[in-house]
């Protein structure tokens, strides 16, 4: 796995929190959202080592954005996370960058893969057994972002963060 992460101009000094949670009036914040992109190679354990990456972001964009993630939204970033990777491991032979930018309004999640054929949205369906994570990544987001690119595809997902 190689990393790269660009952090903000002017990042934050440290998060001032009121007692509410909220951050305090005259805090700066950054000048531009964090941005991280890890590049995998598909290898066995690549999904759980995303989620990994995930949770180091949501922590720097806590302390650099003064963002509020919540346990719930944090599980709900990583199950985002965990079923675009599955979809391009099963679908397209493997992903092999997971990209996260974020504010303290949101976080967008985007996994890049090699095939430039589009996913499937199929209608919901109780009774089917599996092939439910998009609707799963449909169901937690603002957004869905879908890209052809040179070498393959982009799938995304904007999730919001609570205020």
């Amino acid at each position: 796995m190689n990393e790269h992460t660009t952090t903000a101009l002017y990042p934050a000094v440290g998060c001032v929190r009121a007692a509410d949670g909220a951050a305090a009036a005259g805090h700066a914040a950054p000048a531009r959202p964090l941005h991280h992109t890890a590049h995998f190679d598909g290898t066995p354990g690549s999904v759980a080592a995303a989620r990994a990456v995930t949770t180091r972001f949501l922590h720097r964009l806590s302390a650099e954005w003064c963002a509020h993630v919540p346990e719930r939204t944090t599980g709900d970033l990583h199950l985002v996370v965990s079923e675009l990777a599955t979809n391009a491991e099963r679908h397209a032979g493997g992903f092999h960058a997971l990209e996260l930018t974020g504010d303290a309004t949101h976080v967008v999640v985007t996994v890049h893969d090699t095939s430039p054929e589009a996913p499937s949205f199929p209608a919901p369906d109780p009774a089917r057994v599996g092939g439910h994570g998009l609707e799963i990544v449909r169901a937690l987001s603002r957004e869905i972002r879908l890209a052809r690119t040179p070498g393959g595809k982009s799938v995304g997902a904007v999730i919001d963060l609570p205020r």
